[in-house]
């Protein structure tokens, strides 16, 4: 898999876990309604799915993802939370972006069956 469909992967994947936690948490915490749950479910159910979608082996793949996540939670802090990031926020995401790149574009032995 090429590195631009990888990382938009990783970033949709993310979006999708993002949703499927905040829903809930709206309805929890804010006192929203609880059809948010139905959105929320199929939100997790799809990034399971898009999970699936890379060719590395599981482990690999959730822990590269990870450092996607963190720069897609911290961009959603300041998109949908209205919390402009400071620059701690910042330096932890492109610590973890180059972490997630190391992990997802390292030369690894080949995957095994």
């Amino acid at each position: 898999m090429n590195i631009a469909k990888t990382l938009g992967l990783f970033a949709v994947t993310a979006v999708c876990e993002i949703v499927g936690c905040y829903l809930p948490y709206l309805w929890l915490r804010e006192d929203r309604s609880p059809w948010l749950l139905a959105p929320a479910a199929a939100s997790l159910a799809l990034f399971a799915w898009l999970l699936t979608l890379h060719p590395d082996a599981a482990g690999r793949t959730y822990a590269s993802y990870g450092g996607m996540y963190v720069a897609v939670a911290v961009a959603w802090l300041w998109l949908v939370g209205g919390q402009r990031p400071d620059r701690w926020d910042v330096l932890g995401s492109v610590i973890t972006l180059t972490g997630m790149a190391v992990i997802a574009f390292g030369p690894h032995a080949p995957r095994t069956p």
